[in-house]
């Protein structure tokens, strides 16, 4: 998709919201009033990161050693009678060229999918002129619940958004409504890759997420994707999830999660078929630790496995991204966690430090499907810089995925 288009739909997507809220009148609360005139009339957007990464893995001939930089520059409005606007373009450059970026051709190397890109990352108009209701229309990231259906893939370079006009209900108390229509996505490839984009027209996104319990937190959620590049991936998922804190102790405090959804063909699927997702977690944090074990199950019936192709999925089932498509045979991911954070050490506003280790089966026959070791150690400097260092290691079974090797390095600056 060429910039003039995504350009021309962005802009079609906010006419449409502005004239969707204007149809809703003008009744701001004098709170809110009174908010738009403190705001800076104009508030500069800066986001920058410089990142190695080196990728070694069994069956590739070279290792991979990427340089790459980003920049997210814009502005954002003051609301003006509940109106504001945002604009942010991104630009992803390679400084070096020992890595498949999977649009620069070099396949001796292993993926490191952050591709030379520069697009129009964000580009929307929000309305919150009537209590209890936000309207965001054109070019814009989507984040529900923990991403793991519907996320910005925020850690590459180039951030997944979507074309897509959003309405967001807060009148009742404790509860968010969110529903969005999703026009397209602009994925993390680029607008030079065949796979940098879906053509999502006709999918439909609805959330509820309600926190009127002591500690608990309850969700519900139906996402119909329709993606015409992609049509097996076409899918409706139904589910719900709940999350709750209880003290054991006065000070040892255990939170319980759960979530369940069900997923079956849609749109221009040719499949028929039903598969279930489930995760159990428990875990608690004690001063500056936390732990925590997990389970995920992703169900497989042998011809596919249940997907989520708009998730954050490097978040999920190991940084190594060995499972970013479920396998035929489905995935069950039993993982626990160790991690810490430090108050002022040094230079350093706050140190964070985790180990997270995965054992992977199959859903369908249990059969193993390997195991990873994940680290992090992330220094906080200020509120604007940070530096962070992430290694992930997946050790495969026979004939089953290739074994590798992960680490990054990167600094963040923001304005």
């Amino acid at each position: 998709m060429n910039m003039k288009r995504l350009t021309t739909k962005a802009g079609s997507l906010m006419a449409a919201g502005l004239l969707a809220a204007t149809g809703g009148g003008f009744v701001a609360s004098a709170q809110a009033a009174e908010s738009e005139r403190t705001e800076p009339i104009v508030t500069p957007i800066l986001d920058t990161r410089l990142r190695y990464e080196h990728v070694s893995q069994d069956g590739v001939p070279e290792d991979a050693n990427a340089v790459t930089a980003r920049v997210r520059a814009g502005f954002k409005t003051r609301p003006y009678k509940g109106f504001s606007v945002l604009l942010e373009a991104e630009v992803v450059d390679g400084l070096n060229n020992s890595y498949n970026s999977t649009t620069n051709g070099r396949t001796r190397y292993p993926v490191v999918a952050d591709p030379d890109n520069a697009e129009l990352n964000r580009a929307q108009i929000t309305y919150t002129g009537i209590d209890g209701l936000k309207f965001v229309g054109g070019r814009q990231r989507i984040i529900l619940d923990n991403a793991r259906f519907i996320g910005n893939v925020g850690w590459r370079q180039n951030e997944q958004t979507f074309d897509a006009a959003l309405l967001q209900l807060t009148a009742v108390p404790d509860l968010t409504a969110t529903y969005a229509y999703l026009d397209s996505v602009q994925r993390i490839f680029g607008n030079e890759s065949p796979n940098g984009s879906f053509d999502a027209s006709g999918s439909h996104v609805v959330n509820l997420a309600y926190k009127g319990l002591p500690g608990v937190e309850l969700g519900a959620y139906g996402y119909l994707l329709d993606l015409d590049e992609s049509p097996a991936l076409s899918t409706q998922s139904y589910g719900v999830r709940a999350k709750g804190t209880f003290d054991v102790t006065e000070d040892i405090p255990i939170t319980l999660s759960g979530e369940y959804a069900i997923q079956s063909d849609y749109g221009d699927n040719t499949g028929d078929y039903d598969l279930d997702y489930y995760l159990a977690s428990i875990g608690t944090k004690v001063g500056g630790f936390d732990a925590s074990v997990s389970y995920e199950s992703l169900e497989g019936d042998g011809t596919r496995g249940f997907s989520t192709p708009l998730a954050t999925l490097h978040k999920f089932q190991g940084w190594a991204d060995v499972f970013l498509a479920t396998p035929a045979t489905g995935i069950e991911d039993l993982y626990g966690r160790i991690g810490y954070a430090t108050g002022e050490v040094g230079p350093f506003k706050k140190i964070v430090a985790a180990a997270i280790y995965h054992d992977f089966e199959a859903e369908t026959g249990g059969g193993s499907l390997g195991d990873e070791v994940d680290l992090l150690l992330k220094g906080v400097i200020n509120k604007k810089l940070s530096v962070t260092a992430k290694y992930a290691d997946y050790d495969g079974p026979s004939g089953g995925p290739a074994d590798r090797q992960k680490f990054w390095l990167q600094v963040d600056w923001k304005l």
